[in-house]
């Protein structure tokens, strides 16, 4: 659906994106994470054909966004950061004069505008004045008109910024059932957002793209330094003595639980899965164990972890 080639993007003395390729399949729901000034935004309005590149190309379900743009933008629904809505008007009078601006028939444009209402949970509100209506809203007149003409790919800049947590969860909610039918991309500096929402990840950083997986592979790609946590009910002393002799083990802590437990956080040598040690070490001993599990990395994690080197060599 999106093919990004050798894109750059250069301002009077800055260069917001920096020669960047990616691809997005159809049907899927992709993240675009990285701080503000990462180049998000630059890189979405290229996308959608609202910016012109300095250099490389962008196709959109075949069509290059600058030499057919007409072609790509009828392929496209997107919805800016700071969402451009007529406040004056009436969210039904609206959505059909975007329907009518986009290219469809006064019969068709009646029909899209009916069911991207009932899909935004926007029907009750049809008669309301835009301008008087809450952010949460305001976010879901937004998606309905980036859904009116049918596009085969949305494009959603920070879709939930200044939501409050209710208004999130309802926009998430339905963001996710667009996968699919639509393909979606989401710019975001939320990282919690991209976990829920998204298939895979794209982390921008400096106007580059670092990395590009599914949460899930990022998570394997960094399990190696995965601590396992154990609570077990022994002397500290015997612990302490386990976990100081024990191969595999590079670091380890052991503080004190509820009760009689100890909670032990091992740090495994690469490549080492500590789990079958500790279980077999608490059957010869005779101790009680109450929790054994593999500490799951954050996304947060992930993106620290991937961004550092870029970091360091700018210091």
């Amino acid at each position: 659906m999106i093919e990004v080639s050798n894109l750059t993007k250069r301002y009077a003395g800055r260069t917001a994106v920096d020669d960047i390729s990616f691809t997005v399949a159809r049907g899927e729901i992709v993240g675009l994470l990285g701080p503000n000034g990462a180049g998000k935004s630059t890189t979405m309005r290229v996308m959608s054909g609202f910016l012109p590149a300095t250099s490389g190309t962008v196709r959109v379900a075949g069509f290059d966004v600058f030499h057919d743009a007409e072609e790509a933008r009828r392929r496209i629904g997107y919805m800016p950061e700071n969402n451009p809505l007529h406040a004056e008007m009436r969210v039904r009078e609206y959505l059909k004069f975007r329907a009518r601006l986009k290219g469809l028939s006064w019969k068709k444009s009646r029909e899209r505008v009916t069911t991207v209402m009932e899909q935004c949970g926007l029907a009750d509100v049809g008669r309301r004045i835009i301008g008087q209506l809450s952010k949460g809203y305001k976010q879901r007149v937004g998606l309905a008109d980036a859904l009116v003409h049918e596009p085969e790919l949305i494009i959603l800049d920070e879709p939930t910024i200044g939501l409050d947590p209710h208004q999130i969860r309802s926009v998430r909610a339905l963001i996710k059932s667009l996968a699919g039918n639509h393909t979606v991309l989401i710019s975001t500096h939320i990282l919690p957002e991209v976990e829920m929402m998204c298939g895979r990840v794209l982390i921008m950083f400096d106007g580059r793209v670092l990395a590009s997986d599914t949460p899930e592979n990022l998570q394997r790609r960094m399990a190696g330094g995965s601590q396992v946590i154990a609570e077990i009910a022994a002397p500290e002393a015997a612990l302490r003595a386990a976990w100081d002799g024990q191969p595999g083990v590079a670091a380890f802590e052991v503080s004190p639980g509820e009760g009689k437990y100890l909670r032990c956080a091992l740090t495994p040598l690469p490549g080492w899965d500590l789990r079958p040690t500790v279980f077999s070490l608490v059957q010869e001993n005779g101790w009680a164990l109450r929790e054994l599990t593999r500490s799951r990395h954050t996304l947060e994690d992930i993106y620290i972890q991937v961004t550092r080197p870029t970091t360091e060599e700018g210091e």
